[in-house]
């Protein structure tokens, strides 16, 4: 099938196809098509997909956005440009039924992209007086480099700007947020470093919240408790921190993705990342002694590894964890109970991981890609 790019100032992946689709319905694109062969100079045509065009790069552009919120006499013009165009498209339909019928969804189009900076006004308003509930001012952000920088990760697919960033300054914030975009209606998005290519960090809905956890880099001395060395480390600590920490004790840090430079502890943990370190020591999910996790939900869970073999998962028949369900102090315990796994559906054999399963046989947190909490 043909690919046509008839829309102007379209720099995105996205085919004209879709862009009509989202701005008009998927028959007003049955319609276009079988006008096409009926064009004849095709100015009708070209001034509809200027007005496309025209709210394609606003949408499209947050910087955009920003400068026609200030500058209302620009954006009236605009909108006055688009309905102007529309008309003279109009007056040239010679009743064509088909024409009219594209008409009427480019109207309604446009009368609702008339409204959506009053409506993200609007939002932004509510969005802030909930969240200044349990954060900082300074760590909500509704600027156009903070929702453009969360538009994406290391795969640079974009489909939507996030509504909002999130950058709680401790971890103990982060549940009361999850708890009050719960309420806003908001989906959702943990990211850490944002280095991963499977496209967990990437909004997919216009109305979504990133809740970026680079403040939560707080790192402990490494301590040893019954042989067993360990240091306690948050979400948003760079990976390279904690390898470097272990040099410096004469440790090894197992987890040595290629990103570690940039990507951080809480998005191994969500990736179940590894590296060539992994091949003797193991992926993530086996050098883990405990994690805390924010849930959905906004509740909070704390996971402990068992009776720790300081070696691969494989070489042992089942591991247990015990899992305790907290109260929002993240201390108190609500609820335990003990997952007790095989082994071998946690990696079949011969692998070092296996991204297939997600589910892990239920285990919180790991290779969940960031789709069960934080």
């Amino acid at each position: 099938m043909k690919q046509y790019r008839e829309i102007p100032y379209n720099y995105t992946s996205f085919s004209d196809k879709e862009i009509v689709c989202r701005f008009l319905g998927e028959d007003a694109w049955a319609l276009l098509e079988s006008l096409r062969t009926n064009r004849n100079t095709g100015r009708s045509a070209r001034m509809l997909f200027e007005v496309l065009g025209d709210m394609w790069v606003v949408d499209r552009n947050p910087y955009l956005q920003e400068d026609l919120i200030k500058n209302q006499r620009r954006w009236k013009s605009l909108i006055g440009a688009l309905n102007s165009r529309l008309d003279l498209v109009r007056k040239r339909a010679n009743n064509n039924t088909k024409v009219l019928e594209l008409l009427q969804s480019a109207d309604l189009a446009v009368t609702k992209f008339e409204h959506c900076l009053s409506d993200f006004k609007q939002h932004k308003k509510r969005i802030k007086q909930a969240l200044l509930k349990v954060t900082n001012i300074n760590n909500i952000r509704f600027d156009a480099l903070s929702r453009s920088a969360h538009a994406t990760d290391a795969t640079d697919w974009r489909v939507e700007y996030p509504q909002v960033v999130i950058t709680p300054d401790t971890e103990l914030e982060i549940a009361a947020i999850v708890k009050a975009c719960i309420e806003l209606k908001l989906t959702i998005i943990p990211r850490g470093g944002g280095t991963g290519y499977t496209g967990g960090a990437i909004p997919l809905h216009t109305q979504t919240a990133v809740i970026n956890t680079e403040k939560l880099s707080f790192i402990d001395d490494i301590k040893n408790t019954n042989n067993l060395q360990s240091v306690n480390v948050g979400a948003g600590v760079i990976t390279k921190r904690v390898s470097d920490l272990a040099t410096k004790n004469n440790l090894v840090f197992a987890v040595d993705p290629t990103s570690q430079d940039a990507c951080t502890i809480g998005g191994n943990v969500a990736m179940n990342a590894g590296g060539k370190k992994a091949l003797r020591w193991g992926t993530t999910i086996d050098n883990l002694l405990s994690w805390k996790m924010v849930t959905p939900d906004g509740s909070w869970l704390r996971v402990e590894r068992l009776e720790h073999n300081q070696d691969k998962i494989q070489l042992l028949k089942s591991v247990s964890f015990k899992i305790d369900t907290l109260k929002d102090d993240c201390k108190t315990v609500v609820s335990s109970e003990v997952l007790t796994i095989d082994a071998k559906k946690l990696r079949k054999s011969g692998l070092g991981k296996d991204v297939t399963n997600k589910f892990l046989d239920g285990l919180p947190g790991i290779q969940k890609e960031g789709c069960d909490g934080f």
